[in-house]
């Protein structure tokens, strides 16, 4: 980062201090956990001078005094739909879903009568590739699918994410790993690509949720298992310890959480249990008592 504001960038706009970036990055800490690192400062820039014609601000200063003051949130979540990255496809990390239907699920069924919920929450959802994979893998390897009420939760802090996982329409390369028939069975044909049959788009249910918003993390409760892959790597130490514990109190007593395959609740939290599920370790809220 320039230490001044009197030189531009390569788009144009004025160059944001390093005092500014700072407080910026302080900021957007405080509201959503993430933590940008100065290895980060090209990017958060373009970023933040794309949103500053967008709202039509003459400077950095004039666009953050209107963001700390905007007490709807509306810029806020543009500014959080442009700084957080979003790339997956479809079976993304599938050892875990295998697991799921082979063992997490048949567990979890061992301790719960026909009839009764049990929830499972992808969470960031991202474009819904994640989700939508899950429905599929319960759907086609599960016997007992029918047998419990399967709730499957989503969200994501990007609210142009959840939009398009909602919509669920998907072009050639996010759907390389499906077989030909699990495209003709779960997608129908679009002038983009490829949409998701009606009915598995209306057994999903998406919502914009940020982790570090504990007002909105309430209506997550009882969940039995929770994907959790590749966002915890975001946050410095403090926000991923405050983020375990949301999820941790997201979990029922029992209820295991997925995580990316580089990622270890161990170096992160004791509150849970590592536990074995065929060929993949997941975590465990224990089952007795707190």
């Amino acid at each position: 980062m320039d230490q001044t504001s009197s030189t531009t960038s390569d788009t144009g706009a004025a160059k944001i201090s390093e005092q500014d970036y700072t407080r910026f990055c302080e900021f957007f800490y405080r509201k959503t956990g993430i933590m940008f690192g100065d290895n980060k400062g090209y990017f958060v820039e373009r970023r933040l001078h794309e949103r500053m014609a967008a709202v039509g601000s003459g400077s950095f200063r004039e666009y953050f005094t209107g963001l700390r003051f905007d007490t709807v949130g509306t810029e806020l979540q543009q500014l959080v739909n442009v700084m957080t990255v979003n790339e997956t496809y479809f079976y993304r990390e599938d050892y875990q879903f295998d697991e799921l239907v082979r063992h997490v699920l048949p567990d979890i069924a061992s301790r719960r009568a026909p009839g009764e919920p049990i929830r499972i929450w992808s969470m960031p959802c991202s474009t819904g590739e994640e989700p939508y994979s899950i429905a599929m893998q319960i759907l086609e390897n599960w016997t007992r699918a029918d047998d419990y009420e399967i709730q499957i939760l989503a969200s994501d802090i990007d609210s142009r994410v959840v939009a398009a996982a909602r919509e669920g329409i998907y072009g050639e390369r996010a759907l390389h790993r499906l077989s030909p028939r699990l495209k003709s069975r779960y997608f129908e044909t679009h002038a983009s690509g490829y949409q998701v049959v009606e009915a598995l788009r209306g057994s999903i249910d998406f919502s914009v949720v940020n982790v570090a918003d504990p007002i909105a993390m309430r209506r997550f409760r009882d969940v039995d298992v929770i994907f959790c892959r590749n966002m915890l790597i975001y946050f410095d130490d403090v926000s991923r310890r405050t983020a375990v514990e949301t999820l941790y109190e997201s979990l029922r007593p029992g209820g295991v959480i997925c995580l990316g395959h580089s990622e270890s609740m161990s170096r992160m939290s004791s509150m849970f249990e590592p536990r074995k599920y065929g060929s993949t370790i997941l975590y465990q809220r224990p089952a007795h008592h707190d």
